[in-house]
């Protein structure tokens, strides 16, 4: 089973003609509640252990192993879509931690895109974009300035989606396995200006 991932991101083409039939199969979009958990960890597991398996080797990253405390106690939110009481794709953001020393954002509020995750039968179906919007909407209302993520050009279409999203680009590490492309939002009526960089990009995810 091939996945899509967002921020580390996915293949998310969408053309026009298809943009919106995932409404035509009725996912929808909900928070995640604490019943949730558990399906929502085996989903991110699976999908995350297909995209990058090296990765999964390492263990459970810190948001996952305290998933309540940060997306549902804490300034982290998640979503998820279900279809036919299936979960089939999620997306979250954390408060980005500024670990790229190269980028920063001073007196910004920042926050970053992790987990979007979309399974196979719903690519190319507008369901990501959906995910995105919704989570933005989310963003707005908790005064997110800037929303940051970062992707990888051997992601088929990822930096192309986030584009479309309104995105750009704003650093390339110069890694040549990983070329991590870094990429901010800036949310409407706040004035646009770069991060402030401190060094050269040479970081991996």
């Amino acid at each position: 089973m091939g996945w899509l991932r967002g921020t580390c991101c996915c293949y998310c083409g969408q053309p026009q003609s298809r943009r919106f039939r995932y409404m035509k199969h009725h996912p929808f979009i909900q928070a995640v509640s604490d019943a949730d958990i558990p399906a929502v960890l085996d989903f991110v597991f699976k999908a995350r252990a297909e995209l990058f398996p090296k990765l999964n080797a390492t263990g459970m990253p810190d948001d996952l192993a305290r998933f309540a405390e940060v997306y549902l106690r804490g300034e982290g939110r998640f979503l998820i879509a279900r279809h036919e009481g299936q979960i089939v794709a999620s997306i979250g953001y954390l408060p980005y931690d500024r670990r790229f020393p190269n980028l920063d954002y001073p007196g910004r509020k920042v926050v970053e895109i992790v987990r979007l995750f979309v399974v196979p039968s719903q690519r190319r179906s507008g369901l990501a974009a959906a995910l995105y919007r919704s989570l933005k909407d989310l963003a707005l209302a908790d005064g997110v300035e800037v929303i940051y993520l970062h992707t990888h050009p051997f992601l088929p279409g990822a930096i192309a989606f986030w584009q479309r999203q309104g995105f750009e680009i704003i650093d390339v590490d110069a890694d040549p396995v990983w070329q991590t492309t870094h990429m901010h939002a800036v949310m409407s009526g706040i004035e646009e200006s770069a991060p402030h960089r401190t060094g050269p990009s040479d970081s991996a995810p």
